[in-house]
């Protein structure tokens, strides 16, 4: 009974130990550099307390904060104002969607990523129009309607949109 205790115990203090190992530790706020802590520093009094996968996520964005113009600065502070002012239940949805998004194989993700960057070249008027007629659609006649869509010309889709 007295080994069995002591192995049991032996046994514990290594699950702590490999847990304490297992962690990474951190950055610490000193070793940021000056315009990363410029950047985060909202972040600053709970710092040490941030996971260090997330410390590092927050490097990252204060990385790519830093080589933005300041239009393109503008513009993801405006993104930022509209997703704070969507409803959560709006937020949830979204981000639901996204883990999904990130789920998928790289290839459907760029080919989603291709029709996204399709869809914002149109002009407005076009990306208006084709937003009317697809709302009304099933999910199945709205694939195959973009499928149809993809394959046109531009003068084949104006024609086809009644423009």
């Amino acid at each position: 009974m007295r080994k069995r205790v002591g192995g049991m115990v032996v046994f514990i203090l290594m699950l702590f130990a490999t847990g304490a190992l297992a962690r990474e530790p951190g950055v610490a706020w000193d070793q940021l550099t000056r315009d990363e802590q410029q950047v985060l520093k909202p972040f600053r009094e709970k710092w040490e307390q941030i996971p260090p996968a997330r410390q590092e996520h927050l490097r990252r964005g204060a990385e790519r904060w830093q080589r933005m113009t300041p239009d393109e600065r503008k513009e993801a502070q405006e993104r930022f104002q509209r997703w704070r002012d969507l409803p959560p239940e709006q937020r949830e949805k979204i981000h639901k969607r996204y883990e999904e998004f990130r789920k998928l194989p790289p290839e459907e993700q760029e080919k989603i990523r291709s029709r996204y960057r399709w869809f914002r070249q149109l002009p407005p008027e076009e990306r208006k129009a084709l937003r009317e007629k697809m709302q009304g659609m099933a999910p199945d006649e709205r694939r195959e309607f973009r499928e149809r869509l993809h394959s046109m010309t531009p003068e084949e889709r104006q024609k086809f949109l009644g423009r």
